[in-house]
């Protein structure tokens, strides 16, 4: 059997191949490369897909959260609580904005801890940036009581849920119907970097709000600061959506809910056959889990990681290294003692293959080599 990739964006693309080309070609065809009808558009479809007022077309992940958190006023000695597992963007960001991150353990769901997350504020807290990981939302609910009861900012990180829902709640008015990850804060950012979900073909990210104010200074300081040409009314920096990643992300929104579908039709089935040989991800009951990730743990991971790449089987880490530990933080002094299950989980999780195009074969193929590793 040929090599099964952690992700296969080639195979993805053979599945919507004419509806790519075409979008592409209509794009140069009407040449505003910058801005213009293909960012308008898809800008104004993401924003209905999600329910939300407003969506701001940025040049990535990274530049959504520091843009969305510079235009909230943070600054210098502000704090904003972030979780200890997640991709570096999330705390960079805080700092690129000019604040501190402060770190906060994980819980067996992969999210940031709530329960820890009260003891962490102080006065100088200005905002919790919870990140939905792997796709499977965070406790909006309880962040939500928190943020309110201490006055804080609340900016999902929705980088890697892209069509992910909340459980249905009373306490945001929606009982009996859950609600797109991304609509729950003031804010929401998402990455469209070529792996996601929902993924561009080169670096893409979106702010969506409600906040009419708030969306009309986050795209003008996207722009130089710019309220119409040549008028700049306060410095800001070059972080824009092109044409062409707009074209793509049009076509692939149109898919996206049947990807989710179909990734949750193999991550039941790994859910069965693989439960009683590995720990399978939990999930939150009612939630909507996009499954940009399937994340396994076991105790075994490298040996179970090497029999998978002999089988010809590509699996990742997400993450090797809890954020607290990287170098790039290595002068806050952490202690792995303030993180214990993050510090647990590092040599524990492994991502094995889960997209659409994934055949039943090798489907079976993961599952046999993963049922004989040990």
């Amino acid at each position: 059997m040929k090599k099964i990739p952690l992700v296969d964006l080639r195979a993805q693309y053979q599945t919507i191949k004419e509806e790519i080309d075409q979008a592409i070609q209509g794009a140069i065809h009407n040449s505003a490369f910058i801005g213009g009808k293909c960012v308008e558009l898809f800008e104004n479809k993401f924003a209905d897909y999600m329910g939300i007022k407003h969506c701001i077309g940025v040049g990535n992940g990274t530049d959504a959260i520091w843009i969305t958190l510079k235009c909230l006023g943070i600054k210098e000695e502000d704090e904003v609580i972030v979780p200890a597992n997640s991709f570096m963007a999330t705390a960079e960001a805080v700092t690129m904005a000019g604040g501190r991150p402060i770190f906060i353990d994980c819980n067996e769901y992969f999210n940031i801890d709530t329960k820890k997350i009260k003891e962490a504020i102080t006065p100088r807290t200005k905002a919790i940036v919870p990140v939905h990981l792997y796709g499977q939302p965070a406790n909006m609910d309880e962040i939500g009581i928190i943020a309110k009861k201490h006055n804080l900012y609340v900016v999902e990180d929705a980088a890697q849920a892209h069509g992910a829902e909340y459980a249905p709640s009373e306490a945001r008015g929606r009982e009996g119907k859950g609600e797109k990850v991304g609509s729950s804060g003031i804010c929401a950012t998402f990455s469209f970097y070529p792996a996601k979900n929902l993924g561009a073909y080169g670096d893409g990210g979106a702010i969506v709000t409600n906040d009419d104010e708030l969306a009309e200074k986050i795209r003008m300081f996207a722009n130089h600061g710019r309220k119409s040409k040549y008028d700049h009314e306060f410095e800001g920096t070059n972080s824009r959506l092109d044409s062409l990643q707009a074209a793509i992300l049009d076509v692939k929104l149109k898919h996206l809910d049947s990807w989710i579908e179909k990734k949750t039709t193999i991550a039941k089935r790994y859910d069965e056959k693989l439960k009683d040989a590995v720990s399978i991800p939990k999930v939150l009951p009612n939630v909507k889990h996009a499954y940009h990730l399937y994340v396994i743990q076991t105790d075994r991971r490298d040996v179970l990681k090497e029999k998978l790449e002999k089988a010809g089987v590509e699996t990742g880490i997400h993450y090797p290294t809890p954020l607290p530990f990287l170098g790039a933080y290595k002068k806050l002094n952490h202690k792995k003692e303030d993180f214990p299950e993050a510090w647990k989980m590092k040599d524990k999780i492994l991502s094995i293959p889960i997209y659409p195009e994934l055949t039943e074969k090798q489907i079976a193929h993961i599952i046999e080599n993963m049922l004989t590793a040990f």
